[in-house]
């Protein structure tokens, strides 16, 4: 990413969803999120929000050339929302596949560029992959069904919609896929990971028990001819891939007893879909890695058709360019939230508005590990802030909450006066809670103003099949400095929330 660069900002011309409209209209748009789509669907990250709030916040606690500061982008989806409306953003995370995906929703390529590289692909890769994939008969196979390390089945796309062949792999197919067994990966860096049974991965797990050597192979096909385009649409190949990494892998379950809830039960096996963590199901597909690459890459063909011609704005990836500029800035940066931090000016920052990591609730990095693998990027597990279950992190809650009080008094030194903070926030234990209940021994300038419940758009394995799962997160503000500016009609607005309250949100144990 270059230092300084003025691009085309790809939004529609809605610019406010909450400005001159009545509370009713508003309290409905954030109580029924619509769910995630357009760039919030192109790619799976740990844990997004809704970006209905996210916009409220920035309409009512900011103004048009003000600062928002999100020092844990996630899954970025922030930054369009800030820079759209004309806000300056400084957006950090130590987790480099969310600095990608950051930087791509504000430099996404011409539409006339992509789909010259994905026709260019067409002649130069999908041939090569589908040699790896060609039957006795020359028809390509679209699923490989295994149980453990048998081969059960091959599937071919039949004509008609839900049409398909089933057929019992002959040595033809299992000769074809010898050819691959071994094969190691020359473009995807081995992951790093840890033993952790909550998210099914072991000390020296390596790409080989997540992928087929034919897998791997045809992934390195597409990353050669990826990696040889220029940066711009090189991050937009990559990250469709990234997108569709999961479904490539060992980890897409087989359904199978489909209606055995109404006593009406189906022998047909269906296939379903790779989940949040590592888990490699015995019996599981896997799936043409062409068909998995195209279908993202056209989804996000047609996000970019979608979009209309946007605003000028500037992407730098440090904080000089930012100060005392009057274009549109969003400043972008992978690092250690703590230390980046330090170099942002004192009372600089109208709005901090993030999602923090919430304990124990998701190891990011963890999770993102294939994902930064496959893009070339290494994690930086040391400095991460998260509970983790990984042996040998020692990520404890007690550390998480020091770290985390750390962060918070950095984030009360940036804010100006009369500024304000907003943390997404929930936990199932009281400590993983403190940091945010004892503000007052960070500094005597930070109130407490109150907190509202936020609705997810879409049900989370995390959220939902966790014994002791949570259902919802909550919106904690706070604002520096009250005493000395006037915060009444942002407390008129926040007062007429459902579920409003200016008590602290009462916690449900473990």
């Amino acid at each position: 990413m270059k230092n300084s660069n003025f691009i085309g900002l790809p939004f529609s011309g809605q610019i406010s969803l909450f400005k001159d409209v009545d509370k009713d209209n508003y309290n409905k748009q954030i109580l029924i999120p619509e769910g995630y789509k357009g760039f919030s669907a192109f790619h799976k990250y740990w844990g997004k929000k809704p970006v209905e709030y996210l916009v409220f916040l920035i309409e009512i606690l900011t103004v048009p050339g003000e600062i928002i500061l999100d020092p844990f982008l996630g899954s970025g989806l922030i930054v369009r929302e800030a820079v759209s409306r004309g806000r300056n953003f400084i957006g950090i995370d130590i987790n480099p596949i969310s600095v990608e995906m950051a930087v791509l929703s504000l430099d996404l390529p011409l539409l006339s560029s992509f789909k010259e590289a994905i026709e260019q692909m067409h002649i130069e890769v999908r041939p090569e992959i589908e040699k790896t994939y060609k039957m006795k008969d020359s028809r390509i196979a679209t699923h490989y069904l295994w149980e453990g390390d048998s081969l059960k089945s091959v599937w071919i796309a039949g004509r008609g919609k839900g049409k398909r062949q089933e057929i019992k792999p002959d040595n033809h197919d299992l000769d074809n896929l010898a050819k691959h067994y071994n094969y190691q990966s020359e473009f995807i860096r081995e992951i790093k990971l840890f033993q952790n049974s909550r998210i099914n991965t072991f000390k020296g797990m390596t790409t080989r028990e997540i992928f087929t050597g034919r897998a791997l192979f045809n992934i390195d096909l597409l990353l050669e001819y990826i990696n040889s385009q220029p940066e711009q649409l090189r991050r937009a190949l990559l990250l469709s891939l990234t997108a569709a990494s999961g479904q490539m892998s060992k980890m897409v379950f087989a359904i199978t007893g489909r209606g055995k809830t109404n006593g009406v039960r189906s022998d047909k096996i269906e296939v379903g879909s790779w989940v949040i963590g590592y888990w490699r199901p015995k019996l599981h597909f896997e799936i043409n890695v062409w068909n998995c690459f195209i279908n993202r890459a056209l989804k996000l063909q047609k996000l970019l058709s979608d979009l209309k011609k946007p605003p000028h704005i500037r992407i730098v990836n440090d904080l000089d360019p930012l100060i005392g500029n009057c274009e549109t800035t969003a400043c972008i940066i992978g690092s250690d939230a703590r230390v980046k931090m330090n170099e942002i000016k004192d009372e600089s920052v109208s709005l901090v508005l993030t999602d923090p990591p919430h304990s124990d609730r998701i190891p990011y990095l963890e999770l993102s590990e294939l994902w930064n693998s496959i893009i070339g990027s290494e994690s930086d597990f040391t400095k991460e802030i998260v509970v983790s279950n990984a042996k040998g992190r020692n990520k404890t809650k007690s550390v998480y909450s020091n770290e985390m009080k750390n962060f918070f008094s950095e984030a009360i030194r940036v804010t100006k006066k009369g500024g304000f903070i907003a943390f997404l926030f929930n936990a199932r234990d009281e400590l993983s809670w403190s940091y945010l209940k004892d503000f007052k021994e960070l500094s005597e300038g930070i109130e407490y103003v109150g907190y509202f419940p936020m609705a997810y758009s879409a049900n989370s394995v995390v959220q939902d099949n966790r014994k002791g799962g949570l259902k919802n997160d909550y919106i904690l503000i706070y604002q520096k400095n009250t005493s000395t500016c006037s915060s009444t009609n942002h407390l008129s607005i926040l007062n007429h929330l459902p579920g409003w309250s200016i008590s602290f949100p009462t916690l449900k144990g473990d």
